[in-house]
């Protein structure tokens, strides 16, 4: 299904992946919902109330809707599960799968009643190798990644796509958006010569594989070659990639 001409709704837009997939769709002739064709509806993507009420205000808006791209997502503390706290897991949770089953939930009816719609959602590299102190998240992005698989089967006989998108390292301020640490926490970190470093994608590199997963229609899709190196080992050797990260994300515990 092209953009050009549809009407999108994009999670996480304010910023980061979420911000460059919408300028992307624009740039694609989309119109956006998340300037003539571009809306900005303001929720927690985890408050099922405000949800519940977002898919009459893009319509009202737009006049229809004909995707669904749910980026927002947040990370958790680099700490092991031992010296986390309930509360920042029920929060990963609560936003990365709750979020999005929220979002889908809510707008698959209309989607349904459309003659093309497409959803995307995305999880993460984490979603399927662990990643020592991202235990949750990655948890959470497993769980988006699962749900969303039996959603494309569930949908196989209808009009309504569906595609996961697996991003690797992505250069954004992911860490300070999802209030792990500080601007100047990320600032030091960046600086420390003995900290790891890894190979990034940009957010508009990034964009531009979930717009052509939007049009598409892929099982899967990966962005980055670290995401897409680490998908092949996992598969072959799930205790090789498993020690491959964990080597990896060391510096980041200590």
């Amino acid at each position: 299904m092209k953009a050009q001409g549809k009407v999108v709704v994009v999670t996480g837009a304010g910023n980061g992946i979420g911000r460059a997939v919408a300028l992307e769709l624009l740039n694609r002739g989309a119109s956006v919902a998340g300037a003539k064709k571009m809306s900005v509806h303001a929720l927690s993507v985890a408050d099922r109330k405000l949800v519940a009420a977002l898919p009459g205000a893009v319509i009202k808006k737009h006049g229809q809707v004909d995707g669904l791209i749910n980026v927002a997502g947040i990370i958790q503390k680099f700490v092991k599960i031992n010296d986390l706290d309930y509360a920042d897991a029920e929060r990963v949770f609560n936003v990365n799968f709750y979020g999005t089953l929220n979002m889908v939930k809510e707008f698959l009816p209309h989607l349904l009643a459309r003659p093309e719609a497409q959803i995307v959602n995305i999880s993460s590299m984490g979603g399927y190798v662990p990643v020592p102190g991202q235990s949750i998240y990655g948890a959470s992005k497993a769980a988006v990644k699962l749900m969303t698989e039996a959603l494309r089967s569930e949908l196989a006989s209808t009009s309504v796509g569906v595609s996961l998108v697996f991003p690797g390292a992505v250069s954004t301020n992911i860490s300070v958006n999802s209030g792990v640490t500080t601007e100047a926490e990320a600032k030091k970190m960046a600086s420390d010569p003995n900290a790891a470093k890894f190979a990034m994608s940009t957010p508009e590199k990034a964009a531009q594989v979930i717009a052509d997963a939007f049009e598409k229609n892929p099982f899967h899709a990966f962005i980055g070659s670290d995401a897409t190196m680490m998908d092949r080992i996992s598969r072959l050797s799930p205790e090789r990639a498993a020690k491959l990260i964990q080597k990896q994300m060391a510096s980041l515990l200590s």
